[in-house]
């Protein structure tokens, strides 16, 4: 029997993203309590951290003032 690919909303991967991030938890041990793979919701967070450092690295946008 095979399983269907699991379709998740928005919502469902933030909040699984923000136990990871926010707790002291681990990837596995959240995917276990909502019964996903650990593949799965590790890669939302990697996908995550590397937007997180991508939005740190913009450049500021002309005219913004800088900081020294």
């Amino acid at each position: 029997m095979t399983r269907r690919r699991g379709q998740f909303s928005p919502e469902f991967k933030e909040e699984t993203i923000r136990m990871v991030l926010e707790g002291d938890r681990t990837i596995a041990s959240v995917a276990r309590e909502f019964d996903i793979k650990a593949g799965t919701s590790g890669s939302w967070v990697n996908r995550h951290r590397l937007a997180s450092a991508q939005d740190e690295q913009q450049p500021a946008p002309f005219g913004t003032p800088c900081r020294t």
